[in-house]
């Protein structure tokens, strides 16, 4: 079984996230500052290789012209001497002619076989290069320098060679001096990285100790009024979340409560026929009929109840499908065909194209339970119409029965849960589960009475429901 991973901490990724770039950076940023230094150093150093050349040539004399000039010098240490640091690095020279005879100086210093740069900084005919003399490393200058006098004229190769102590050692000098400087920046720039984290961290801790502190089942909004802007939206996500948590609780409670009160009566009415029934109170097949009739209130009861869950359930489910509410309409109709033609009612529907956006069980259960209501409160013999129609932005369902109407006392309650229309029938949830239905899909309804000649000919039941965007 794989181990499960820890969550990467908050404080870690915004410290790696900064100081790992800036690490980078002063990396790159050291060694080129330590390139460029030593490349200054080498400037320097060649200058001073080339003072010497220069020097050495000033002490040149010549007889003869061109190639039968003889060269003649005369190079006392103390020419060189002055140009040596701290004894540190020791110089050699070397006087040749154009086609490579020593004139004076090491002979076994090799002759330089190079060309002369195309651009060159400085005001002579010098080159610099590196080579090797007695095993070890050194860095040569190459001048050549014309020769003149009374007795003749020619030119001179003159080399000048440096061991590579001094330089070595001002090189390590300038690498340990970079390298302490770049671990101090870094050093500098952590400890103000881990500060300016750990107290941009600090909300985020507050927070989490207060809901570590809150107690079980506080569902109230967070007040998180010195919360940085960043953190906002997480708060008032959280916030949201709670609402809807401490809407869910108090539905179930409130489902609860009212299960346990309402499913109370119907039990405790059967327990009793079931006991008379015993007793022979009154003939079998009468109790057996009582007993059938509670058994069949408890469970339609059961049934609108569970419907009404459902409903809070579906409002979590925000992804909704498109249905055609005359579809709908039409196959819930089908259904309740048997008990229409039970009342003998005359029955009328007329439906148009009306796309909305829903969970299909919502649209079903709100028709069955208006047109459910409309046959129960018609007469025997009535007339009953159903009809849907949409407009540019709603999609209206209208029942029309031709029942008693509804009181002007009752209407203000009827879509409480358990406030039937009259006394002797229903549990008082179809209106509820209806209107619940409705508020979930962002629509209105409205039960007018319809009045003929001054008098109450019906109920008008309509829905108007939100019609579905870019349907087809």
């Amino acid at each position: 079984m794989s181990r499960q991973l820890r969550p990467t901490s908050l404080r870690r990724y915004l410290l790696l996230g900064i100081l790992l770039p800036v690490g980078l950076f002063v990396l790159v940023n050291a060694v080129s500052l330590y390139h460029q230094t030593l490349k200054a150093v080498n400037t320097a150093y060649d200058r001073t290789l080339l003072a010497s050349a220069k020097s050495i040539g000033e002490l040149l004399d010549v007889s003869g012209f061109d190639d039968k000039a003889e060269l003649r010098v005369t190079v006392p240490y103390a020419a060189l001497e002055a140009f040596e640091a701290d004894n540190q690095s020791r110089m050699f020279y070397r006087v040749s002619t154009p086609s490579g005879r020593t004139v004076s100086g090491f002979e076994e210093l090799p002759f330089w076989r190079g060309t002369l740069p195309v651009h060159n900084t400085y005001a002579a005919l010098v080159d610099f290069y590196d080579d090797s003399f007695r095993g070890e490393a050194v860095r040569v200058a190459v001048l050549l320098q014309p020769v003149a006098s009374q007795n003749g004229r020619g030119m001179a190769v003159i080399q000048v060679a440096e061991t590579l102590e001094l330089r070595q050692t001002l090189t390590r000098e300038i690498l340990i001096d970079t390298l302490w400087r770049q671990a101090v920046l870094v050093a500098v720039i952590a400890l103000v990285a881990a500060l300016v984290v750990q107290r941009a961290t600090r909300p985020v801790r507050q927070l989490s100790a207060e809901m570590e502190q809150r107690p079980e089942g506080d569902l109230t909004p967070i007040a998180a009024p010195n919360a940085p802007r960043e953190l906002l939206p997480l708060v008032d996500a959280t916030n949201q979340v709670m609402t809807r948590l401490s809407h869910l609780l108090d539905n179930q409670k409130r489902f609860v409560r009212d299960t346990a009160h309402q499913l109370r009566t119907p039990l405790a009415v059967l327990k009793t026929q079931v006991q008379s029934a015993l007793r022979g109170d009154v003939e079998p097949r009468q109790a057996l009929l009582e007993i059938a009739d509670t058994v069949e209130r408890a469970t339609a009861l059961a049934n609108q109840m569970l419907s009404l869950a459902k409903v809070e359930q579906l409002r979590q489910q925000p992804d909704e499908s498109i249905h055609d509410f005359a579809d709908v309409v039409r196959s819930v109709a089908l259904e309740l065909s048997p008990l229409i033609a039970d009342k003998d009612l005359d029955f009328e529907i007329a439906t148009d194209r009306a796309p909305v956006r829903s969970h299909e069980w919502m649209l079903r259960e709100l028709t069955r339970n208006l047109l459910h209501n409309a046959i129960r409160q018609s007469p025997a013999g009535g007339s009953l119409a159903v009809r849907v129609v949409a407009d540019a932005t709603a999609a209206a369902l209208t029942i029309a029965d031709s029942g008693p109407g509804i009181a002007a006392e009752l209407r203000s309650r009827l879509f409480q849960p358990f406030s039937p229309g009259n006394a002797r029938g229903g549990s008082g949830l179809g209106l509820a589960i209806c209107h619940e239905i409705v508020r979930t899909l962002g629509g209105t309804i409205e039960l007018e009475n319809r009045e003929t000649h001054g008098h109450i000919g019906g109920l008008d039941a309509t829905v108007r429901l939100p019609l579905a965007e870019n349907h087809p």
